[in-house]
């Protein structure tokens, strides 16, 4: 009876373990241009990568929404994301070595938003300087092929008279991509072969 539970706890706590690790990048400076038709970046940073920065841009990551759903772009809402984007490149030597490529720039990720986007008002309503955050989940492939989610959050900030344009600029975006680890993954497998072997072996004797 302990090992069927042992057992179960391991098939049970190796998928979240095979899921805890990934890799974290910022974005910083550029602009977004903000309608109800969507919000597209423009000239963003990509200022690290999986714990690799140098103080200046490793590339650039732009992202784009689909239309708004909800709510207003003043007061905050949620976009769709149906035609969305969110694309990684990455610039010199340290990406070429990253990824075996042999020119620049190189697609460290390619993927869109997937459920709602929501965009967040942060700061007092009606002030002069605002602030707001655009959050969602996404998916896409990482350049070597692999399927990956993540998360997204980026911290924006405007005027009264700039968000009347349609114009936002980029304070810092934070991104983790949740990757999944081989090892760990070759853990499940051999935990779950065991289990199967387990159950067969009580199926026969029975």
């Amino acid at each position: 009876m302990r090992r069927v539970v042992v057992l179960a706890l391991l098939a049970l706590a190796l998928p979240m373990a095979a899921w805890a690790s990934g890799i974290d990048l910022t974005n910083q400076f550029g602009s977004i241009s903000i309608s109800t038709a969507g919000i597209t970046s423009v000239g963003s940073q990509l200022r690290s990568w999986g714990g690799f920065a140098t103080g200046g841009s490793l590339g650039s990551v732009s992202f784009s929404t689909g239309a708004l759903t909800s709510g207003s772009i003043s007061a905050g809402g949620t976009f769709s994301a149906t035609g969305s984007s969110f694309v990684v490149l990455g610039v010199g030597p340290w990406a070429k070595t990253l990824t075996g490529a042999t020119k620049n720039p190189v697609t460290l990720f390619t993927g869109s938003f997937v459920g709602p986007i929501n965009w967040t008002l942060t700061s007092a309503p009606g002030v002069k300087n605002l602030t707001y955050t655009l959050s969602g989940t996404i998916t896409g492939m990482l350049y070597n092929g692999r399927i990956v989610t993540g998360t997204v959050t980026e911290n924006l900030y405007t005027v009264n008279g700039q968000l009347l344009a349609g114009i936002g600029h980029i304070r810092m975006g934070t991104t983790n991509l949740a990757v999944p680890e081989p090892g760990t993954l070759g853990l499940l497998g051999t935990g779950l072969v065991g289990i199967a072997g387990m159950f067969r072996r009580k199926l026969i004797g029975a």
